[in-house]
């Protein structure tokens, strides 16, 4: 049995915030005392109102930023090849071809696209764009350029992906295609996902945990087991489980709503 495979509260640890506070200027905290154990195998959602901190808690986790207090901390030794990241826009370079906007992680590393060739094609074919290789960003509808992003999130086989809402400029029908891409393709490597979102649906179907947050400031107010198994269908969107877990999530996100100070 792989790790992602294994009940949440028997996987290894990953990675663990503790007690984390960011305030910027001086004057505005974004996050107070958020507290998260990350595991093997998870994939998170992080769920809540604007300006509660989640793109926040990214960054720190990505080390883009710097807690102002807490600490983040890895189990066991950890590189930059253990992370990747997929923001809201696919930040593609326009002027290179979609294999050589995969290849960036490893041309960060000082390794040439000759010696990875085999690793991006194999990237682009599990998100289905083996046949663009050649095209560049601009040739690409909207859908397309997110799975490019994520062939590039995923090229290095990390350990752990950070995705701050994605999905949330596509139209519905791209979005739910992509969610159950997503899934295949977590399963195909074998990752770990924390996962930022507005959507409650989108949450329910993703996640086998939802960390919903309050805003002013920025905290965990209660986690959420989404105890359906995987893979998860289209069947399951319309499922009596499905509409329970929304409901569940949905009071949760309205009591994190009310918790705002």
């Amino acid at each position: 049995m792989t790790t992602s495979g294994l009940p949440p509260t028997v996987r290894p640890e990953l990675l663990r915030m503790e007690q984390v506070d960011k305030t910027f200027n001086g004057t505005v905290t974004a996050l107070k005392g958020m507290s998260l154990q990350v595991r093997e195998g998870d994939f998170i959602s992080l769920l809540g109102p604007s300006g509660c901190g989640k793109s926040t808690a990214l960054r720190l986790i990505s080390d883009l930023l710097h807690p102002t207090s807490g600490r983040i901390t890895w189990a066991g030794e950890h590189d930059s090849g253990d992370l990747g990241v997929v923001f809201q826009e696919p930040t593609l370079m326009p002027w290179a071809t979609v294999a050589q906007n995969v290849w960036l992680p490893f041309r960060l590393r000082g390794q040439s696209y000759t010696a990875v060739r085999d690793d991006v094609l194999q990237a682009l074919k599990l998100v289905g764009l083996e046949k663009f290789q050649n095209s560049y960003p601009r040739e690409l509808s909207g859908g397309m350029k997110m799975r490019v992003s994520i062939a590039r999130a995923m090229v290095t086989r990390p350990r752990l992906i950070l995705m701050d809402e994605p999905f949330a400029a596509l139209d519905e029908i791209t979005r739910f295609k992509l969610n159950n891409d997503l899934l295949r393709l977590k399963a195909a490597i074998g990752c770990t996902v924390i996962f930022v979102t507005h959507s409650v649906f989108e949450s329910v179907f993703l996640s086998d945990r939802i960390v919903v947050m309050a805003a002013r400031p920025g905290r965990v107010i209660t986690e959420l087991e989404v105890d359906a198994p995987y893979p998860r269908s289209a069947d399951f969107r319309t499922s009596p489980e499905y509409a329970a877990f929304t409901r569940r999530a949905t009071d949760a996100l309205h009591d994190a709503m009310g918790e705002a100070a």
